[in-house]
């Protein structure tokens, strides 16, 4: 069973009654862990276009869907090379703002890790 998400606003997000203040990755058991925005950052130059090296930090085996919460505002974004990391792994990847992709994932079944980025 996915981990229910309680509520977001800008800048957090609430989990199995647990307030995190930055992004979250939720894995196939549940548990909540930090996003290594820096993975992208470094690339990129911002942490709102995920990169490869990311998407393979995100990824988990046994995963077939990726639901992504990419900001109260929907800046978030993968890059090409993570999409086509995704894809050779038949992840279904589905990206939502945050508000809306928590609605999703609380509903979801079936083996699902999420992304949830809690500012813009």
């Amino acid at each position: 069973m996915n981990a229910q998400i309680n509520k977001t606003k800008f800048g957090s997000i609430q989990i199995e009654g647990i307030t995190y203040n930055h992004d979250v990755i939720i894995g196939l058991n549940g548990a909540v862990k930090k996003r290594k925005k820096k993975l992208s950052k470094a690339i990129y130059g911002t942490s709102h276009k995920v990169s490869s090296d990311e998407a393979q930090y995100i990824y988990e085996k046994g995963a077939e869907r990726l639901i992504i919460g990419c900001g109260q505002y929907g800046a978030l974004y993968l890059s090409s090379e993570a999409e086509q990391f995704f894809q050779e792994r038949d992840m279904k990847v589905e990206i939502y703002p945050t508000p809306e992709a928590i609605r999703i994932w609380n509903y979801t079944k079936g083996k699902a890790i999420g992304l949830f980025h809690v500012t813009c």
